[in-house]
């Protein structure tokens, strides 16, 4: 898997049975040489691991410290890689008695060239969340392993369905022609629980993809294949918590790996705790060590070793897989002091990297807590240089929907964007109307694609990073609020034997077809323009339904008019003329037409109208 050789030596047995001393596994595997950050910490785990004698003959790479903990069955080993070491295999020797009981090959890699130089996604990308389990499944032989507890039931909405990273590879081009840039996928490391492991956030192993994915070589694969397209990987990771049948909780390293109640004690899921001047140490507590769900046992990320393995953790797959980005799940709900060290250490090694929190909050200003470099009266610096938009996300969700009146309607996502002085890099935030978490956009809008496209032309053309939930461009609807494994319905056509593919025009329905043409009208359109990736933005507010803003720059200024109406409107421009005096006509981008008088515009019932100025 990672091209090491672990070797077990299982020698004549000791004389007691309970100080035989063997070797399972040491994490992170592999490692390089040539970061900034000269130490490494090897989580050893074996019996009675601690009973044995460690030695290293390898140039440059050393044993600093070796660390016991509570359990024998572990050992912390901080390495040092200094500048002397290169690429190669490094023998680990552990003895007992006098006799070697294990053996581990640590390779040490050379980093790929531009490695640190790397650009993480940006403003002038869109991401395209793909749930894996549910987008293609390519690799039937896949779909039930041995030694993985649940079998494959497409029947069951909250089942394993079968989409694997295959499926994903297999259709990257239908992602490229889309027109998006950059692709977010939920958890794929190895999630081996009972039931409900189809999502990917109750992680067994942090090491290894999920065999019912495929495997790491499978994610390289895909990795490559997006990266030859010009696109961009985002992987989703997860430090709050892990699934119980992570292989530590069976022999936990210590009791406070883990933070443990007299009996199983939920979170609260006030994220606002954390920021709130006035809240009780006992609400703060309780959010930040409360489990997250039965199966999900909250991590103790004030452990040092805790703390190491996750950092590392990141590291290793950012380089490993050549990642363009992280996306963290429950951000807040970690102890926020090592979630700021492991943005920082992330910074030194990759400067232009860059990761998203989900920090599920519905006002600007405990969202913008979270990001890096936020003017915080605690000092706090979060070193987490992206947000989700979460207050947009709930203002997009009523805006099209509410009558029209001061302080409902289309105002909403005036009065968000009103609110950026929040933030300290609003350009940084994702922005999205609907995810996996969420019921789908257009089931929020009783299935209204007008009231989709709406949101779809604002989401790509406002300040920010968009992303697109897998399916949107197809009208992919949930089944209004019947559940999660709703808002993750299959794609059609990713299954043999699916009578519906929405991967070709053939396969689409022709109101499938409409919007996916829409989509990727806007899509292909916003990659060219630097104006709205990058560019100014400035609004006037919404007057009888209809809220135009413009994105502007030294060389283009685009209008755009949403009508949140259900009559056509004539819009009179008089008002907006500090952007219009200088400009005669322009040309709407949905429709390619020319718009020859821009003093009066007529835009559509329910209808976003993009503008390029001439």
């Amino acid at each position: 898997m990672h091209r090491l050789t672990l070797i077990i030596f299982l020698l004549c047995p000791l004389t007691l049975l309970s100080q035989e001393v063997t070797l399972t596994r040491i994490d992170p595997p592999s490692w390089w040489v040539g970061f900034k950050n000269t130490e490494l910490q090897l989580l050893v785990y074996g019996k009675n691991i601690a009973n044995s004698r460690i030695s290293v003959d390898y140039p440059g790479f050393a044993i600093k410290k070796i660390s016991k903990v509570a359990n024998p069955n572990y050992l912390f080993l901080d390495m040092t890689i200094n500048a002397a070491a290169r690429p190669g295999i490094a023998t680990i020797l552990f003895r007992a008695k006098d006799k070697v009981v294990g053996k581990y090959l640590y390779e040490l890699r050379a980093r790929k060239k531009g490695s640190a130089e790397r650009k993480g996604f940006s403003s002038s990308d869109v991401i395209y969340l793909i749930m894996p389990d549910r987008f293609s499944n390519e690799d039937p032989s896949n779909d039930d392993v041995a030694g993985m507890t649940e079998p494959m039931n497409r029947a069951n909405p909250d089942g394993r369905h079968g989409g694997d990273l295959k499926g994903i590879t297999g259709h990257i081009d239908y992602v490229k022609d889309l027109g998006v840039t950059t692709v977010w996928i939920t958890p794929l490391l190895e999630n081996n629980q009972a039931k409900y492991s189809y999502h990917g956030y109750s992680i067994t192993d942090y090491y290894k993809i999920d065999p019912r994915f495929g495997t790491n070589d499978d994610y390289l694969k895909l990795g490559d294949a997006i990266h030859q397209r010009g696109m961009k990987l985002v992987m989703d990771m997860v430090f709050n918590h892990c699934g119980s049948e992570n292989w530590w909780m069976k022999d936990l390293p210590s009791p406070d790996w883990v933070n443990e109640w007299p009996e199983f004690t939920r979170t609260n899921y006030r994220a606002g705790t954390s920021t709130d001047p006035y809240a009780s140490a006992a609400d703060s507590n309780l959010f930040v060590r409360g489990w997250f769900d039965t199966t999900m046992p909250d991590l103790n990320q004030h452990n040092p070793f805790v703390k190491n393995y996750l950092i590392q953790n990141s590291i290793w797959w950012i380089e490993y897989a050549g990642l363009d980005g992280i996306r963290q799940d429950t951000h807040p709900y970690s102890f926020k002091e090592m979630t700021a060290e492991w943005g920082k250490r992330i910074a030194e090694e990759y400067p232009a990297f860059n990761m998203v929190g989900e920090c599920w909050m519905g006002y600007p200003a405990s969202v913008a807590y979270w990001q890096k470099d936020a003017l915080n009266k605690d000092h706090y610096n979060s070193w987490l240089p992206s947000v989700f938009d979460f207050p947009m996300y709930d203002a997009l969700n009523k805006a099209f929907n509410e009558t029209e009146s001061w302080n409902t309607g289309i105002l909403r996502l005036y009065d968000v964007l009103s609110q950026d002085f929040s933030y300290a890099n609003p350009s940084n935030l994702v922005v999205f109307a609907e995810n996996h978490d969420v019921t789908r956009y257009l089931d929020t809008q009783k299935d209204d694609v007008r009231k989709l496209k709406m949101a779809m032309a604002f989401v790509l053309t406002t300040r920010g990073i968009p992303e697109i939930y897998y399916g949107t461009e197809v009208l992919l609807a949930g089944g209004a609020y019947d559940g999660d494994g709703f808002k993750r319905r299959d794609f059609p056509g990713g299954w043999a034997g699916d009578t519906h593919d929405a991967f070709t025009p053939k396969g689409r329905t022709d109101k499938e077809n409409d919007m996916y043409n829409y989509m990727q009208t806007l899509l292909h359109w916003r990659k060219t323009k630097e104006v709205v990736q990058s560019g100014k933005f400035r609004h006037f507010i919404p007057r009888d339904g209809i809220y135009t803003y413009f994105r502007y720059n030294a060389k283009e200024t685009v209008m755009v008019i949403l009508n949140n109406n259900e009559e056509v409107k004539t819009v009179e421009t008089k008002r907006y003329d500090e952007f219009l005096k200088k400009f005669k006509s322009g040309t709407d981008v949905i429709t390619g037409a020319a718009v020859t008088d821009i003093s009066h515009i007529v835009v559509p019932a329910k209808t976003a109208m993009i503008v390029e100025l001439k």
